[in-house]
């Protein structure tokens, strides 16, 4: 085993502009845990890592509020965030139902097939700060 090369994703920071909307989008309507909550009152952010496990080594998304910022630009070198789905439509049905703009509708990834001959589902979401979330159906 080499030591001196990383061996897993931690977490992937997002800066958001308001932390209750935030929490309410990736806890109550993708379904995560806020797994940690640090406050740093001198420094004036809080930070509150959330993800669909708390098991050591499973990745996590680091939302990250500045308390005397409330926007943010994306540079152009941002992509996404992917997540698994087992029903991409009945969850795009939900989403929309809960206000989630759907930036892409679910159907088959144009231009790509796998080994099997089969292409990818996927669909687009945004979250409230305007990052781009790609769903995929997963067996």
């Amino acid at each position: 085993m080499n030591t001196t090369q990383p061996t897993s994703i931690l977490y992937t920071m997002l800066r958001v502009s308001d932390l209750d909307r935030s929490l309410e989008f990736y806890c109550n309507v993708l379904g995560m845990a806020e797994i940690r909550r640090e406050t740093f009152t001198q420094g004036r952010f809080t930070l509150v890592f959330v993800g669909y496990s708390d098991a050591p080594g499973e990745p996590l998304i680091e939302l990250t509020h500045n308390w005397d910022q409330d926007a943010y630009t994306h540079g152009s070198g941002y992509g996404h965030i992917a997540l698994s789905v087992a029903d991409i439509h009945a969850t795009c049905e939900r989403l929309d139902a809960n206000d989630v703009k759907i930036l892409r509708a679910p159907g088959p990834m144009k231009m790509a097939v796998d080994e099997t001959g089969l292409r990818e589902v996927i669909a687009f979401i945004q979250d409230p700060d305007g990052y781009r979330i790609e769903l995929i159906q997963t067996p």
